[in-house]
This record gives structure tokens, C-alpha cells and sequence, in this order.
């Protein structure tokens, strides 16, 4: 993320916004580089601040692309999942 003063910021506004809207987060300081602003695309701004039901954030997740790719879980069984079959124990009831 490019970092910018207030001053440089307000003299190349144009040149902010233009990375901003190639989806490139433009960060705005001010004083003594205390973080001010962050100027995104809307359309960034409104994927970030979108409702998202459960199960399609869960599809959308990086777990999801690594068990797909076979990189989770036990690659024998193709189970991203897999557990220890644990029949119990025994218990004498008398």
C-alpha cells in the first residue's frame, strides 16, 4: 500500500485516486505520520462492508481453495476432515 503525506496527497489527488481506483489502497498521513486515511475504490469499499451469508464466505475462504487443491487433511483418503475412528470403551455394567 503506497503511503502518502497530506500535503503530497492534496497536490497529486488526481494520482490518489487513479491507483485507488485500480484497486491499489492509497494510505493518507498526516503530522508526524500518524495513519489518517485510507482512499479505496467504491467498489472495494462496498465488497468490504457487504453482508456475506455463511456458507458463501465459507466457499470464498482460502480453506476452502487449499481443501479443494488437496493441500488439507490426509491426502490418502481425500477426507480434509479425517478423525481417529474412536469406538469407545468398553464398560462392565455388573
Amino acid at each position: 500500500m503506497a503511503t502518502w503525506t497530506l500535503e503530497k496527497a492534496k497536490n497529486g489527488f488526481s494520482e490518489v485516486v487513479r491507483r485507488a481506483l485500480n484497486h491499489q489502497p492509497q494510505l493518507v498521513t498526516r503530522g508526524r505520520g500518524d495513519d489518517a486515511v485510507v482512499v479505496l475504490a467504491k467498489a472495494d469499499y462496498e465488497r468490504l462492508v457487504a453482508p456475506q451469508n455463511f456458507v458463501d464466505f465459507l466457499r470464498n475462504s482460502p480453506m476452502a481453495e487449499a481443501v479443494a487443491a488437496g493441500d488439507f487433511g490426509n491426502p490418502s483418503t481425500h477426507d480434509p476432515f479425517a478423525r481417529p475412528r474412536d469406538m469407545g470403551r468398553s464398560i462392565d455394567l455388573v
